[in-house]
């Protein structure tokens, strides 16, 4: 069990109790789980010519409560819609639209664990 699982288990399940430290090590597992999901489907298909951009999207969080304050301070950015979004949340310099995906959607599933309403998003370039 890592540490963010054991923080998050002792908290509640809503998120809005969670301080800047829980918040980093949830992103930091969701970010480990993404490049676990992106090497394993690199490996397994390789590298598409299928150029895109992926981001796990974080939603109905007020920018101006708490927990809007400290997903900033975890470093999760606000976007255009009001979601807060990482982008690549793998990290891999891979072109591959489909691996970004699968990041993503790994990265959304920690999220959603942890009380919160994520989705994985992509556009292709």
């Amino acid at each position: 069990m890592n540490t963010a699982t054991q923080t998050a288990g002792i908290l509640a399940q809503d998120p809005k109790h969670y301080s800047v430290t829980d918040l980093k090590l949830i992103v930091e597992e969701a970010k480990a789980a993404a490049y676990v999901a992106a090497v394993k489907h690199q490996e397994q298909h390789g590298e598409n010519a299928y150029c895109g951009f992926a981001w796990v999207s974080i939603y109905g969080v007020k920018g101006n409560t708490k927990l809007g304050k400290n997903l900033k301070a975890a470093g999760v950015e606000q976007a255009w819609d009001k979601s807060y979004q990482i982008w690549n949340p793998s990290g891999l310099g891979t072109q591959c639209m489909w691996t970004k995906e699968t990041g993503a959607e790994a990265a959304a599933q920690v999220f959603t664990k942890y009380g919160f309403r994520s989705y994985a998003g992509s556009r292709a370039d």
